[in-house]
């Protein structure tokens, strides 16, 4: 179903799915960011996260005109914030009235909300860990870093998606990111992930381990991210 909401006086839209229970029990929460340039419609068909977990309430927001960092300085493309206080906050506070919408209508299970995303949706789900880290039980970014937010990470369960290829996001980037998150989360040596022998889990004492999805592909989202990412989701819930 598609909603509207008014955010600082812009109208904002999001397609949710919601299933059947979320009326009447707690209900674990996808928030899904398509890239620069993308659209909640596009991901829909990018994330199909409502067709393996149908149990779940899956977000899809659209971003507004925005500059990217790599690609249409001019910002004629939709996109999302990359920084606290950027364009005002406008994406974070879109989320903001999404997710309490969401508590006002449905049962959200306040300990399983999760966030992924792909390029510049993957930066807005780094950003969201950022700035609103203690909502969510886990991450999954795609195609991105964490850049100038990484300092500001708390500890937290993340699957990151690379491919070594990647012409737009350098793979050197991703993986610069996903070597902090592994001495932040403090895990330790990674082995093959029992849940998926292309990936690689680094475990942690403290229970906040890091999986690393990496692909022989460039920038495009792997078809096989998602249920990459809905076995990782759910194993985790918000301590």
């Amino acid at each position: 179903m598609r909603r509207e909401w008014q955010v600082d006086g812009v109208r904002r839209e999001a397609l949710l799915y919601l299933p059947k229970q979320s009326k009447t029990q707690p209900t674990p929460v996808v928030f899904a960011f398509h890239g620069h340039g993308g659209t909640m419609t596009n991901a829909t068909r990018m994330f199909p996260i409502h067709t393996l977990w149908p149990e779940v309430i899956v977000v899809f927001m659209q971003g507004l005109n925005t500059p990217g960092k790599l690609t249409d300085p001019e910002g004629k493309k939709p996109g999302w914030q990359n920084a606290v206080g950027m364009m005002g906050d406008r994406d974070l506070k879109f989320f903001d009235a999404v997710l309490a919408s969401l508590k006002a209508d449905c049962k959200v299970d306040d300990k399983r909300i999760y966030s992924t995303g792909h390029s510049n949706g993957g930066g807005f789900t780094y950003l969201l860990w950022t700035a609103r880290g203690d909502t969510f039980a886990a991450m999954a970014p795609s195609a991105s870093a964490a850049s100038q937010n990484l300092s500001l990470l708390k500890p937290k369960p993340v699957l990151h998606i690379a491919g070594e290829n990647d012409p737009l996001v350098k793979f050197a980037w991703q993986k610069a990111t996903m070597d902090v998150l592994i001495k932040l989360n403090g895990c330790a040596t990674g082995t093959a992930w029992e849940k998926d022998k292309n990936c690689t889990l680094y475990p942690s004492a403290t229970g906040n381990p890091v999986v690393t999805a990496i692909h022989p592909g460039d920038h495009s989202y792997p078809k096989q991210a998602p249920a990459v990412i809905v076995k990782f989701f759910k194993e985790h819930s918000r301590k």
